[in-house]
């Protein structure tokens, strides 16, 4: 749902042949694959555009590993239940759970895990059952995300709706569904369970409010398009689910969660959430879509992004029509003028300052954080996204 996922898929005309998983997951062979295609999309990832220079956190390939041969053993409840009536369900639940959880970088839900270990957690196993959580949720949302978007391409691969067509939309159910149900399977009788199950239950309405709000304001006259909106979908449709959750779910496993300390984390982590979506928007104009998965729509798609809101604010009367009559209309002519706006009023350079003021910024912000957690953990999370190329 959020527009961090369209990095890798939307209208891209650019195909990946990657080699079809069986429906055996978690066979090495299939471990193996999956990491292949990893490393396929990954192997784009130098952009003429932006260096990645700084100390990144990726989860290492042992991690990534790891994680991945915990899948089975995580999911593997959801498909002994004693209806037999429902076990045709049941046998699709795991091809809609293979299809839509695997193939992504696995970064939220390997940040779970990593993050827990930071804190001096050693329940290992039900950190990967809540980052395992935490994908699955992801591919709820963009399951629902492709079919909204008409999108043709995920991960390198059709979006599952142009694979089975409008079931997907209960498919997408399912996924969310069974969250949940693993959450209670898993984590039922711990002492976290109830912190763990409001936060899903909290952030997946901010993410479906987020959504609703992004989805709204393309109806709307470019009046309503302001910061003030651009910042509430963004908050809520991406850094809530991406940022904030993961950290969040571990602080809960660990214990490390009292009021001032979830407090001061959810701070740092929106602000990162919001930087990685203007980053986002950027890309979507800038990006090599060779690197990205994409040819950027967002000016066609009348998107109410920071670039648009940025070049608004610099225009002149006369080229402020311009930018409305040309903003949201899908033929390159069009595009070509709003972005020869951009270039005029150095949008792109002035993505450059937010970027390099907004990194220094939060870096101070985690340096002075008075929660008394790690500051690796905030730290880790910025880095990994600053100065990306996709």
């Amino acid at each position: 749902m959020s527009r961090i996922w369209k990095l890798t898929l939307h209208t891209s005309r650019r195909s990946y042949l990657i080699p079809r998983r069986s429906n055996n997951f978690c066979t090495r062979y299939q471990i193996s694959d999956i990491q292949t295609r990893h490393q396929i999309l990954s192997s784009q990832a130098r952009s003429p555009l932006l260096t990645a220079d700084s100390t990144v956190f990726q989860p290492t390939m042992a991690q990534r590993n790891e994680f991945i041969a915990r899948f089975e053993d995580v999911v593997q409840p959801l498909y002994q239940n004693s209806d037999p009536g429902l076990s045709p369900i049941t046998k699709r639940l795991r091809e809609i759970l293979e299809y839509n959880t695997a193939g992504g970088k696995l970064n939220r839900g390997c940040a779970v895990v990593h993050t827990a270990q930071l804190l001096g957690c050693n329940d290992t196993f039900n950190a990967h059952v809540l980052g395992w959580c935490v994908e699955i949720l992801q591919g709820f949302l963009l399951v629902a995300d492709d079919i909204m978007d008409k999108s043709e391409l995920r991960r390198g691969q059709p979006c599952w709706y142009k694979k089975v067509g409008l079931t997907a939309i209960n498919d997408a159910f399912l996924l969310e569904s069974t969250v949940f149900e693993l959450l209670k399977t898993h984590l039922g009788k711990e002492k976290c369970y109830l912190k763990c199950l409001e936060l899903f239950l909290d952030v997946t309405r901010k993410t479906e409010f987020g959504q609703a709000l992004d989805i709204d304001v393309e109806s709307l006259d470019f009046s309503a398009y302001t910061m003030e909106r651009y910042n509430s979908i963004v908050i809520n449709k991406t850094a809530y689910y991406s940022f904030y959750l993961p950290v969040a779910l571990a602080m809960h496993l660990a214990g490390r969660d009292s009021e001032k300390e979830l407090k001061i984390a959810e701070n740092i982590l929106i602000r990162i959430g919001h930087y990685f979506q203007v980053q986002d928007d950027y890309l979507d104009c800038y990006g090599d879509p060779s690197v990205i998965g994409k040819v950027g729509t967002d000016i066609q798609e009348k998107k109410c992004s920071w670039l648009f809101l940025t070049a608004r604010n610099l225009v002149s009367e006369d080229d402020e029509k311009i930018l409305f009559e040309n903003y949201g209309k899908d033929d390159m002519e069009s595009v070509t003028k709003v972005k020869d706006l951009y270039k005029k009023y150095e949008v792109r350079e002035k993505y450059l300052d937010f970027s390099a003021t907004t990194y220094a910024s939060i870096c101070e912000d985690i340096a002075n954080n008075k929660s008394g957690l790690p500051s690796q953990i905030f730290q880790d999370f910025l880095d990994k996204i600053h100065k990306r190329s996709k």
